[in-house]
């Protein structure tokens, strides 16, 4: 679980371009499905709320990852720049995702990130509603991974 990198560009403060390769860059990491990938990206003692979870280091931040895509199959995610400024970035993102009963889902909500100087997310704020979907409604179909760079976005998908 730790970076061997110290950091993790593109570093604060953000431009439009280096803000939405963060953004994508999250996007594939947590699409990755892996939480070994996916927590040396924030912070040692990053804090976190996502729902009603409160988060405060990598072991929690580990093991909150690891429930998540135990639960949520097939997990596929689009994640979209909102806004940012300096060394944060507001995001908005949907994904699908089915259980262990085969009922699918999309999720929607919306992440306030800021950043550490090295690049890393030192807090997240996610605020996320879950909506039953049909099979036949679904619309995130790529190969289990990274999304890719032809296929449609958020605002390109009317989400």
């Amino acid at each position: 679980m730790k970076d061997a990198a110290p950091n993790r560009p593109p570093l604060p403060p953000f431009t439009q371009e280096t803000a939405v390769q963060k953004v994508r860059m999250a996007e594939n990491g947590w699409n990755s499905r892996d939480a070994d990938i996916v927590t040396p990206a924030y912070t040692e003692d990053s804090q976190w709320r996502n729902r009603a979870e409160f988060l405060s280091g990598h072991a929690e931040i580990h093991a909150f990852l690891t429930r998540k895509w135990n639960k949520e199959l097939d997990y596929r995610l689009i994640k979209e720049l909102w806004a940012y400024s300096g060394n944060r970035i507001a995001v908005r993102y949907a994904y699908e995702w089915r259980d262990d009963s085969g009922q699918w889902f999309r999720s929607y909500g919306n992440e306030n990130w800021e950043f550490a100087e090295d690049g890393r997310m030192a807090k997240r704020h996610a605020s996320l509603n879950d909506l039953p979907i049909s099979d036949g409604d679904r619309l995130f179909h790529w190969q289990q991974g990274p999304r890719p760079d032809d296929h449609p976005g958020l605002s390109d998908l009317g989400l």
